[in-house]
């Protein structure tokens, strides 16, 4: 999982997109979608992450890692769409004269669907498909069940992390990535072979070899652990297939993707001290024993890396300032996960977005309270808290995991989870010791803005969905009022401390009980803006969206 905001999927019936479909958006809203603006609302930075540390072989190594992650994108760019290099080739052929400001925006956006503005169509009117290109764009949920059923010695296959569904006649038919994307899979695993080769260093060496192996064989679970133990390297590297966010369909397709980032060992160990408090975090967990997950490992390596190149699901849309992977629940339980604070990324954020937003958002007194230092923990302590709760779990005596019993509304939920299990363990570091209880009001304003950055993605995605859901459960407690008078929000401190509890528990409970209905009827009912928050929002239109961070291609 990965901390970032997204829009989410839209809920429209799932059809093609034509390469030389209609240049002009059809819709009904369509003059009121402002292409330029859009590209607008992302503040270009140039990332010019300090590299003179590097020895001649480190800087050799990353410069291979950079050039595999460009074949992340172009995996990617078709798993979104099968035929987003044809509708990129129509735009290029075609004569109008936003010819350039469509490329950069289908180039930023890996296809024609605007991922700040809830994947608007800015070339055709088709709507992105549910599913992106993991299946057949007509393909419906209940379709799928249904041929899951009627056919269970294909299920493991069809719902495979690691397959694209595709339409045999009248049967379904997984194509193994190996298979669907070999053009790219064996390039990626020569450079990840030639960079292994000149590393000296043995865990990272280990690492890319296997990693390599797994892109030509789907069978990613040895190298997932080899990736958690790297260790004695600056360089850290996420490359392959992670997160399931762009199957808006059933949430289980895994997306290709890369993170090229030089880790800083001092602040990494500045932050180790928390990760011994992971089985403690679990055992202070709002919900009965029996449904806390001790099996889990704890190692959960922490570091804080400057990120120096990105490919595939990491570029288009909203940025990720920290990630937590593996996702493999058997890697998560033989040892824990590991937890990356892009400190590059996030701190651009905080500069650029986060900071300015809390005078909108609070009356003064508690605006001048956001910090950065606390954009730093909650992003740490999410991370940390997606490591927690329930993972493996047994449903109608049938063990099983909650992604796979909440489908296409887990991302949604275990995001939310994981905003307010950081806010809950932030207090729990507080009541050790660890950090200053006089920071109380600190903490609950920065998290509090920062459920308005979710927001201003629009709330149909996991993550905006899943602030959004906080916002309405929230307010519903009592934890925050809209002062009329002043036209800023207050945090009542004590109420959102009770709330906050209230909403952790009811979301733990949903996965514990890996239930998928439930869920839904969640969402249906507290992710929804009032005026005020889409007032708020609406004010935040001089500050960007999010920044567009332009890496070197070579270091």
């Amino acid at each position: 999982m990965r901390m970032l905001i997204l829009p989410v999927a839209l809920s429209l019936a799932a059809c093609g997109q034509s390469a030389t479909g209609p240049a002009d958006v059809a819709s009904a809203d369509a003059a009121a979608y402002d292409l330029a603006a859009q590209q607008a609302k992302m503040a270009e930075i140039a990332m010019n992450p300090d590299t003179s540390y590097l020895s001649a072989e480190e800087r050799e190594v990353v410069n291979l890692l950079i050039e595999a992650s460009g074949l992340m994108s172009e995996i990617y760019m078709r798993q979104r769409d099968p035929a987003n290099p044809q509708i990129r080739a129509a735009i290029a052929a075609s004569d109008r004269d936003d010819r350039d400001l469509l490329l950069d925006m289908f180039d930023r956006n890996f296809g024609p669907w605007d991922e700040i503005a809830e994947r608007h169509p800015f070339w055709g009117s088709d709507p992105m498909p549910e599913g992106a290109g993991f299946y057949p764009a007509d393909l419906t949920r209940e379709e799928f069940d249904a041929y899951l059923e009627a056919h269970p010695e294909q299920e493991a296959a069809l719902t495979s992390p690691y397959t694209v569904v595709k339409r045999d006649g009248d049967a379904l038919v997984a194509v193994p990535y190996s298979v669907e994307y070999r053009q790219w899979l064996e390039p990626a695993a020569d450079l990840l072979r030639q960079a292994a080769a000149k590393t000296s260093n043995a865990s990272l060496k280990k690492f890319l070899n296997l990693r390599a192996e797994a892109f030509l064989t789907d069978d990613y679970f040895e190298s997932e652990l080899a990736w958690m133990d790297l260790s004695g390297t600056p360089i850290e590297v996420a490359i392959g297939p992670y997160e399931v966010y762009t199957d808006g369909l059933f949430g289980t397709k895994t997306a290709f993707e890369s993170f090229v980032t030089l880790k800083d060992p001092q602040a990494s160990a500045a932050l180790d001290k928390y990760k011994q408090y992971l089985r403690d975090m679990e055992g202070n967990l709002p919900i009965e024993d029996r449904y806390k997950n001790f099996q889990r490992g704890f190692e959960s390596p922490i570091a804080v890396a400057d990120q120096v190149q990105g490919g595939g699901d990491n570029v288009p849309g909203v940025q990720t300032i920290a990630f937590n992977l593996p996702n493999d629940e058997r890697v998560r339980e033989a040892k824990g996960a590991k937890k990356v604070i892009l400190r590059n990324v996030l701190g651009a954020k905080y500069d650029r977005i986060l900071q300015p937003m809390a005078a909108i958002v609070l009356e003064q007194e508690q605006a001048d309270l956001v910090a950065k230092k606390y954009m730093e923990l909650e992003t740490l302590f999410h991370e940390l808290s997606h490591s927690l709760g329930p993972g493996t779990i047994t449903v109608n005596g049938r063990q099983t995991t909650v992604g796979e019993e909440l489908r296409d509304q887990y991302s949604a939920l275990e995001e939310s989870k994981a905003d307010i299990m950081g806010v809950w363990n932030i207090l729990f570091m507080m009541e050790k010791g660890e950090l200053p209880k006089a920071e109380k009001s600190q903490l609950w304003a920065t998290y509090f803005t920062g459920i308005f950055r979710a927001m201003r993605f629009g709330i149909l995605e996991a993550h905006g969905k899943g602030a959004a859901a906080q916002y309405g459960y929230l307010k519903d407690k009592g934890a925050f009022a809209w002062d009329e008078e002043g036209g800023h929000y207050v945090i009542d401190e004590a109420k959102m401390e009770a709330g906050l509890r209230d909403l952790l528990h009811e979301e733990l409970m949903l996965q514990a009980n890996g239930d998928y209905e439930g869920t839904k009827a969640f969402f249906d009912r507290w992710a929804v803006l009032d005026e005020h928050a889409e007032n708020a929002i609406a004010e935040m239109a001089s500050i960007p969206v999010d920044i567009r961070p332009v890496y070197p291609y070579k270091i």
